[in-house]
C-alpha cells in the first residue's frame, strides 16, 4: 500500500532528479564556456595601429583603489592615449587622489562630475561626463576598483583592430575582499557562466550581448549610435544593458578572457555583497516579473532544497523505505552542488574550502534575491555606491 507520505517522497525524489540533470548541464556549460573563451592575449593574426584611446574611469568614493587603478592605467605599452579620470561627487578622498595623479602626468585629465540629474543612475551619468571630454577614437571603459595589466590597452586595440570589431569586453579576474564573497561568489558564477555566456555573447546569430563595467573597448561612432550612456541612462546594470544595445544594433561585439590581465573587485563586504545581490534581481523582475520569479523559485531549488531534504530525509530515514531512495537523491544532488563550486572556487583562484560552505553561500544568494524581489514589488529604494534609487523609474530593460 502506498501511504500519503510514499506519494510526497516521489515527488521529491523526482525534483532531485532533474536538480542533478540541471547541474550536471550547468557544469559541462561552465567547463565548456570556460575552456572555449578566447583569451585577449591570443591571436592568430594581429594588426598594428594605434589609433587615439580614451579611458573613462568614474570613480565615487573610491579612495581605497583608484590611485592603484590610476598607476596602473599610467604604466600601459601604448603610446596613444589619455585618462579621463571622473569625480562622480565622492564625499572622500577620491577627489584629492585624481587630482594629484593629475598634476603629475598630463595624460591625466580630472573631472569633477555636475551633479546628477533625476532619471540618471550615478555611474551611467559620470560616464557621460566622461565621454564629453574624450578626444579619443576609441572609448576604453572600466571600474575604479580594477588593477590593469600595461599590456591591457595595447591588446585590446589589438583584438579590436585585428578582427575588425566594433567592441571587445574583457572577463577580469574577480578578486574577493571578505568572507562572505568567498563563499558566495562561487555559488552565484556558475550561473552567470551559463546566462552570460561567453560563447553566446561571440555568436553571431545569439541576441545575447554583454559588456562587463570592469573593461570594454569600443569604437566612438558606435557608442554615439546606440545613444551613448544616454541610451541606458536609468539603467542599474548600464553595462549589460549597453552590451545588449550595441549586440541588438548589429555591431560586431567580443567577449574575452583576461583573468590573467586584469583584476576587479566585485563585492567588499557583506553589505555591498547583500546590495549586488538585490541589483541583479530588481532589473529583472521590473523587466518580466514570470522571469524573475522563475529566476529565484530556480535557486531556491538548485541551490537549498537539496541540504533541506538531505537532513529532512536522515532525520525520517526510519519511518518508510521511500525515505532510503530520498536520502540517496537529495545526497547525489548536493554533491553536484559541491562539484559546481569546487570547479568554480578553481577558475576563481580561491580556496577550496570555501566550496565547503556553499550552503551558506547559497542561503545567502536567495535571501539577497528575495530582498530584491520585495523592493522591485513595492518600488522601495534599493543602495548603491552610496546613492539611494527609486525602483519605480529604473532597471527596466535588463539583459536578458
Amino acid at each position: 500500500m502506498i501511504l500519503p507520505v510514499d506519494v510526497v517522497n516521489y515527488i521529491l525524489i523526482a525534483i532531485m532528479a532533474g536538480v542533478m540533470g540541471t547541474w550536471a548541464w550547468l557544469i559541462k556549460d561552465m567547463i565548456s564556456t570556460y575552456m572555449k573563451t578566447p583569451h585577449l592575449d591570443i591571436l592568430t593574426k594581429s594588426r598594428q595601429g594605434t589609433p587615439r584611446v580614451s579611458i573613462i574611469l568614474p570613480a565615487r568614493n573610491e579612495e581605497k583603489y583608484v590611485g592603484r587603478c590610476l598607476e596602473s592605467l599610467l604604466d600601459q605599452k601604448y603610446s596613444e592615449y589619455e585618462v579621463i579620470a571622473v569625480d562622480d561627487s565622492s564625499n572622500d578622498r577620491t577627489g584629492e587622489i585624481i587630482k594629484l595623479h593629475a598634476k603629475k602626468d598630463p595624460r591625466v585629465v580630472y573631472v569633477i562630475a555636475d551633479p546628477k540629474p533625476d532619471g540618471w543612475m550615478g555611474k551611467n551619468w559620470a560616464c557621460m561626463q566622461g565621454y564629453y571630454r574624450a578626444t579619443g577614437n576609441l572609448l576604453l571603459f572600466t571600474d575604479s576598483d580594477t588593477q590593469h595589466s600595461s599590456e591591457m590597452v595595447r591588446l585590446a586595440v589589438n583584438h579590436l583592430l585585428s578582427l575588425n570589431l566594433d567592441a571587445v569586453t574583457v572577463i577580469p579576474r574577480l578578486l574577493c575582499m571578505d568572507f562572505w564573497t568567498k563563499i558566495t561568489l562561487p555559488v552565484i558564477s556558475t550561473f552567470l557562466h551559463t546566462r552570460f555566456s561567453a560563447l553566446r555573447v561571440n555568436d553571431p546569430s545569439s541576441k545575447t550581448g554583454y559588456f562587463f563595467g570592469s573593461f570594454f573597448i569600443i569604437r566612438r561612432e558606435v557608442y554615439e549610435a546606440v545613444g551613448t550612456h544616454k541610451g541606458v541612462k536609468s539603467e542599474i546594470i548600464e553595462d549589460g544593458a549597453l552590451g545588449r544595445r550595441v549586440k541588438e544594433s548589429g555591431y560586431r561585439i567580443k567577449m574575452v578572457r583576461g583573468d590573467d590581465l586584469l583584476d576587479a573587485v566585485w563585492a567588499r563586504d557583506l553589505s555591498t555583497l547583500w546590495n549586488a545581490l538585490k541589483r541583479l534581481m530588481v532589473p529583472l523582475y521590473l523587466h518580466n516579473r514570470n522571469t524573475a520569479m522563475s529566476a529565484f523559485f530556480a535557486v531556491l531549488f538548485l541551490l537549498f532544497i537539496p541540504f533541506t531534504l538531505l537532513a529532512y530525509s536522515v532525520a525520517m530515514l526510519d519511518l518508510a523505505p521511500t525515505f532510503q531512495v530520498l536520502l540517496a537523491f537529495s545526497l547525489a544532488a548536493s554533491c553536484m552542488i559541491y562539484a559546481g563550486t569546487i570547479i568554480e572556487t578553481r577558475i576563481l583562484h580561491l580556496s577550496i574550502l570555501y566550496a565547503l560552505l556553499c550552503p551558506l553561500g547559497g542561503l545567502l544568494i536567495l535571501l539577497g534575491f528575495q530582498s530584491g524581489l520585495v523592493h522591485a514589488k513595492s518600488d522601495a529604494s534599493v543602495k548603491w555606491r552610496d546613492r539611494t534609487y527609486s525602483m519605480k523609474d529604473y532597471g527596466k530593460n535588463f539583459p536578458l
